[in-house]
C-alpha cells in the first residue's frame, strides 16, 4: 500500500506534494498511483530504443512534469537529466538512462507493496 511514509522513505518531498494537493492525502497518494502508473515510462524507453529523439523528449518532457508536480525527487531528477539532454540535443547512451528510471519507478511501485 502506497503511503507516506513510503514516498518519504523513498525520497519524496511529501510536503511539497501535499501542498500542491492542498493536503489532501488521499488525493496526493492517488496521483501518485496513477504517475507511476504512466505509459510515459515505456513510450520513453521504447522511443530511445528507436533513437526518436523528439519522441523520447515529449515522454521524458511530460514525465518531468507529472512527477516534479508530485515532488517524486528520485524520478524527477532522472526525468528532468534525460529532458535537458534530448531538449540540448546531447549525444548520450540514452537507455541506460531511461531503463535506470524505470528501475527507480519499479522500486517505489515495489515498496508501496
Amino acid at each position: 500500500m502506497l503511503t507516506i511514509e513510503t514516498l518519504q522513505s523513498y525520497g519524496a518531498n511529501t510536503a511539497e506534494g501535499l501542498a500542491r494537493c492542498l493536503n489532501n492525502e488521499a488525493f496526493y497518494l492517488r496521483l501518485v498511483g496513477m504517475a507511476l502508473a504512466d505509459d510515459g515510462f515505456e513510450k520513453l524507453l521504447s522511443a530511445v530504443k528507436a533513437d526518436d529523439r523528439q519522441a523520447a523528449f515529449e515522454a521524458a518532457h511530460g514525465l518531468k512534469g507529472v512527477l516534479g508536480n508530485l515532488a517524486l525527487t528520485p524520478l524527477y531528477e532522472r526525468a528532468s537529466q534525460i529532458t535537458e539532454l534530448l531538449r540540448a540535443g546531447q549525444e548520450a547512451d540514452y537507455v541506460p538512462m531511461a531503463e535506470e528510471l524505470i528501475r527507480k519507478r519499479d522500486e517505489l511501485t515495489a515498496a508501496a507493496g
